[in-house]
């Protein structure tokens, strides 16, 4: 995929499996909802989880993550990108909050359908309650793989 294409699929994909180096060398894989934000060089996939968890311990350790976004039920029609990260640990409240605030308005409609302008009222204090005991994930990418069955017309 080019640039313009990889920024297309990522923006339209809603899951990215994020992997990290575990505490016994063993690579830690957990899913995350995401957001792409502006950035020099390109849009920057930034994501929140709970300041608590593995992966959070992990990346303090070693702040290295994969992360892939994929796609396709059949071999012919598999693609995705791989990105390489360094990853910056946000835990500023405000900061978590909004970034919990930008994922949850775009998750909050259905694929394919127009985004959310606001958040319900109670959606919005929940997402504020949790930003207490979350963190925010800013992934710097370092390096890019990307592939697209769908361009091989049928030779593999």
């Amino acid at each position: 995929m080019d640039e313009a294409e990889a920024a297309a699929f990522l923006g339209e994909e809603r899951t990215v499996t994020c992997a990290t180096a575990g505490p016994r060398g063993w690579p830690h894989l957990m899913p995350l909802w995401y957001v792409l934000r502006p950035a020099p060089g390109g849009p920057r996939l930034w994501a929140w989880t709970y300041a608590v968890s593995q992966k959070v311990r992990n990346l303090e350790r070693d702040p290295r993550a994969t992360l892939q976004v994929e796609a396709g039920e059949e071999y012919q029609e598999l693609r995705g990108v791989m990105l390489e990260c360094d990853v910056v640990i946000h835990r500023e409240l405000q900061d978590v909050a909004a970034l919990g605030h930008e994922i949850f308005t775009r998750y909050a409609s259905p694929r394919g359908a127009p985004p959310v302008t606001e958040l319900p009222a109670e959606v919005g204090a929940m997402v504020d309650q949790q930003a207490a005991k979350r963190v925010a994930l800013e992934f710097v990418e370092r390096r890019r793989a990307t592939w697209d069955h769908r361009k091989l017309g049928g030779v593999y």
